[in-house]
């Protein structure tokens, strides 16, 4: 197959008349006469900038697709916690549905699903939902259900909770957050969805009440956004 060698030619020709100036331009006979020039010296600060703004694009367009990688591989094991290898063999990262959930509080618009299936069947899904209200702030956790509405886990991601306290909702802390699976809209009257304190069904932790209770709390409303849609997510 012939090539058309004439751009690359072009190219060759460009090149070679930009190193030509620059070996001219920076001959130290002419830098001398353009050094006391206000404008050579802005020219310098220019160029070492545009230089520092080059180098900084190759290095983010050259760890892009590395960190995006690291943040897949990071999601996918989460996702794994609360969605067992066994109830699907599709790819959850590619099988999605963005659901509206600005009402239910979970500090998100819009809530992206990901569809657990076996043989083409949704068997399960699970979403990110985050508790916007903790005792230090956003609790940001993921959850499995099953196409019956029952959870099949519950983790959190990441939190700002007092150590030794309202940590206890990290599964390597406590086994407090186990406690969830099973549980549904259906086994669990809407008042049990509570600590204990407040009348419902979930342990609270000595000294910290507020992290557990605005957990139950957050599980409960990602359980009605799943009961609103739950037609159009076990049949997409």
């Amino acid at each position: 197959m012939n090539i058309d060698s004439s751009p690359i030619e072009r190219l060759k020709c460009q090149i070679h008349v930009l190193l030509d100036f620059l070996k001219r331009w920076l001959d130290p006979a002419n830098l001398e006469k353009l050094r006391p020039q206000l404008e050579f010296q802005t020219g310098v600060l220019a160029g070492f900038a545009l230089v520092a703004s080059v180098l900084l694009g190759i290095t983010n367009c050259s760890t892009q697709t590395t960190i995006q990688q690291r943040l897949d591989e990071d999601l996918i094991s989460s996702l794994a916690e609360v969605v067992p290898a066994s109830l699907h063999d599709n790819d959850l990262l590619q099988d999605t549905i963005t659901l509206p959930s600005a009402g239910y509080n979970l500090d998100s618009q819009e809530t992206l699903v990901y569809l657990a299936k076996k043989s083409g069947q949704v068997t399960a899904v699970c979403f990110k939902l985050t508790a916007p209200d903790g005792y230090s702030g956003a609790i940001h956790m993921v959850m499995g259900i099953d196409r019956d509405g029952n959870i099949l886990g519950v983790r959190v991601l990441s939190h700002k909770e007092t150590p030794g306290l309202g940590d206890k909702i990290e599964v390597s802390k406590s086994d407090w957050i186990l406690k969830f699976v099973g549980r549904s809209l259906d086994n669990l009257r809407s008042e049990q969805w509570a600590v204990k304190k407040d009348g419902g069904e979930f342990d609270q932790f000595a000294g910290a009440t507020i992290t557990p209770r605005k957990t139950v709390q957050a599980i409960h409303r990602g359980l009605q956004l799943f009961k609103a849609h739950q037609a159009r997510l076990i049949n997409p």
